[in-house]
C-alpha cells in the first residue's frame, strides 16, 4: 500500500492511499487541478479513484469535490450527516447524487482490495470521522480536525504503518496571535484542533515498533510552523514515558502546497 499526502493544512486537504488495484483519497479540498496532478505525479489517474472518502464537510476538505466527481464519477463516502451538508453547498455545482454513499462510524467500507474504517472525531461538523485505511495486514489513518483526543481514538490508531496525524497549532502563537476572541475560543476548544504539544501527547500511547512513518499535517498558516510543529512534537516523544525516542521513527511535516514522500508499507 502507498500513502501521500497531496496536500496538508488549514488551506486544502487531500490525502492518497492505493495499492497495485485501488485507489482512494481522503478528502477533496483543493482544486481539482492540484488533485489530479498530485495523483499524476504517482502514476495514478483521476479516473481510476474508487472512492473519495470525505472526513467533514468544511471547504478545506471538499473544495474540489464537485469537478472530481463531474469529471470521472468518483464514489463519494461520508456521514449520512455530512453528505447532507455537502448536498446543500452551492460551490460545489451540480453533480450525481446517486455518486453520494453514507457510512457509519466503526463499520467498515470495503473499496476493491482496501478496507476502511472511519470512527468519530470531535470537531464543530455535522458528523466528522477519521480514516483507518487496511490492505491485508497493512495500515494508516488519517486523523485531523479533533479538538482532543481520548481513550476511543487512541484505540482506533493502534498498530499502524503510517499516520497522518493534526498538529495544528501552537498555543502560545494562537493566544498572541491575530485572530477574534471567538475564533481562538473554538480552535482551543474540545471540537477545534490538535495543539503541536496533544499531538506529541496522544503519539506517545500508539508509537511501537513497526510504526513506519507518521506524517504531521493540517497545519495552521498564521498560528504554526513547519520547524515548530516538529521539534515540539519530537519533544513531547522524547519526554515520554515508552521507552522510545523521537529518532527511533520517520516523522515529517506534510506540507500546505507540495505533495509529503509517498510511503510504501
Amino acid at each position: 500500500m502507498r500513502f501521500v499526502s497531496i496536500a496538508s493544512g488549514s488551506s486544502g486537504n487531500c490525502i492518497y492511499a492505493g495499492t497495485e488495484n485501488t485507489h482512494i483519497l481522503i478528502d477533496a479540498g483543493i482544486s481539482n487541478k492540484r488533485i489530479e496532478k498530485g495523483l499524476n505525479d504517482i502514476g495514478v489517474k483521476g479516473s481510476e479513484l474508487n472512492g473519495v472518502f470525505i472526513t467533514h464537510e468544511h471547504s478545506d476538505h471538499v473544495k474540489g469535490l464537485g469537478v472530481l466527481a463531474r469529471k470521472h464519477g468518483v464514489p463519494i463516502y461520508a456521514t449520512k450527516e455530512t453528505l447532507e451538508e455537502i448536498g446543500e453547498m452551492k460551490s460545489l455545482g451540480e453533480y450525481p447524487r446517486e455518486l453520494l454513499h453514507p457510512i457509519l462510524p466503526d463499520v467498515e467500507v470495503k473499496v476493491g482490495d482496501m478496507d476502511i474504517k472511519p470512527f468519530s472525531i470531535d470537531h464543530d461538523a455535522a458528523n466528522p470521522v477519521a480514516y483507518r485505511i487496511s490492505s491485508g495486514r497493512r495500515c494508516a489513518a488519517v486523523a485531523t480536525d479533533m479538538g482532543h483526543f481520548d481513550s476511543y481514538i487512541i484505540e482506533h490508531l493502534q498498530g499502524l504503518d503510517a499516520l497522518l496525524l493534526e498538529s495544528n497549532h501552537d498555543v502560545r502563537m494562537l493566544e498572541t496571535g491575530p485572530y477574534p476572541y471567538y475564533l481562538k475560543r473554538r480552535i482551543l476548544s474540545d471540537h477545534g484542533h490538535l495543539s503541536n504539544d496533544n499531538a506529541g501527547r496522544l503519539l506517545n500511547y500508539i508509537l511501537h515498533d513497526n510504526m513506519k512513518h507518521i506524517f504531521l499535517g493540517h497545519l495552521s498558516k498564521e498560528n504554526n510552523y513547519e520547524e515548530l510543529a516538529y521539534e515540539t512534537v519530537k519533544l513531547e516523544i522524547d519526554q515520554g514515558d515508552h521507552g522510545y525516542c523521537s529518532r527511533d521513527f520517520s516523522i515529517s511535516v506534510a506540507g500546505r502546497d507540495v505533495m509529503s514522500e509517498i510511503v510504501t508499507i
